[in-house]
């Protein structure tokens, strides 16, 4: 391009006139149709909310006070489906293998997903790789996956006896014995939902400011008091809110008990979860069945509720 053509381009960017902004009237009206826009995205989404989620568990309330069977007109009969589950033998057994499972499950599968997040996050290599592979369990769906358990804990043909066979090491009936049944589900358990965990604290942990750790280091701190003191202080509420999580899925647990066990044997896993599908569509006892759920959810909202008083007194403390 000549030096000419140049300072002609040039004059007439320079004179080209600058648009005006739009009138009021219109910026008001685009304002308008996103607000539009955005309240009918959010309009959807509490739509099914509650036709999925709120309808059934407000439902589940009523039908809790009424004697209902499916094709019959409901009778309303106060407190009694609550005094029949309480006094039913399962009951008890129902509860104590759910807190049994969850105290187990926060002390087996509670720490493994932050250790391995440590090991994760200090790695220099292949760390994609590796993210892929503890996250792989969670995308298989969850009854395939207690599928492969159930024959993994095969006490003939299963591949931890041959194993233990292999290594001459005695072996166990794994989810076939009264002792071991519910340990070996909250191995499955651990397995399975780990992955999630894994990552929300490696995000927590890549969130650290570096020069903590320097700073520690200097101070001649070894890697388990910059754990102690700068990893879990920094990633402190990330520990909290998934222990609360974890608490409120390991109350609810059913895949597990319902597919490898049967809530055997000898009713040593027949969970809070599994007894509830045991009225509702074994016993056809739907106001039992919605009793039960609505105790559950009553003792849920009431730990939930102290839990995040004190943590939160805790955070205030300190």
């Amino acid at each position: 391009m000549t030096k000419t053509a140049q300072r002609r381009t040039a004059a007439e960017v320079a004179v080209r006139p600058v648009e005006a902004p739009p009138p009021a009237g219109d910026r008001g009206r685009r304002r308008l149709t996103d607000q539009v826009r955005a309240y009918g995205f959010l309009v959807g989404g509490l739509i099914c909310f509650a036709l999925f989620s709120w309808w059934p568990a407000i439902r589940a309330v009523v039908i809790a006070f009424q004697k209902y069977t499916p094709g019959s007109a409901p009778e309303w009969v106060g407190t009694e489906n609550f005094t029949r589950v309480w006094g039913d033998p399962e009951f008890a057994a129902a509860w104590k293998n759910t807190f049994t499972f969850t105290v187990l499950a926060l002390l087996i599968g509670f720490a493994i997903p932050f250790v391995l997040a440590l090991v994760l996050n200090e790695l220099r290599h292949a760390k994609s790789f590796f993210r892929v592979v503890v996250y792989l369990p969670v995308m298989i769906p969850p009854v395939v996956s207690a599928l492969l358990w159930k024959w993994f804990y095969d006490p003939g043909t299963g591949l931890a006896n041959e194993a233990l066979r292999f290594l001459h090491l005695p072996t166990s009936n794994w989810s076939n014995g009264a002792d071991t049944a519910l340990v070996s589900l909250v191995i499955v358990a651990t397995w399975a939902n780990m992955g999630g965990t894994v990552l929300i604290y490696l995000a927590a942990l890549q969130s650290i400011p570096g020069e903590l750790y320097e700073a520690a280091e200097l101070d001649g701190a070894n890697i388990f008091q910059r754990v102690r003191h700068v990893t879990i202080p920094q990633t402190r509420f990330v520990i909290l809110m998934l222990m609360l999580l974890q608490i409120i899925a390991t109350m609810q647990v059913f895949t597990e008990p319902f597919v490898i066990t049967g809530g055997g044997p000898e009713n040593s896993t027949v969970t809070v979860l599994y007894l509830i599908y045991k009225y509702a569509f074994l016993y056809n006892d739907f106001g039992g069945a919605c009793a039960l759920s609505v105790l559950l959810l009553l003792f849920l909202g009431a730990f939930s509720a102290i839990y995040l008083r004190l943590t939160r007194s805790e955070g205030d403390s300190a």
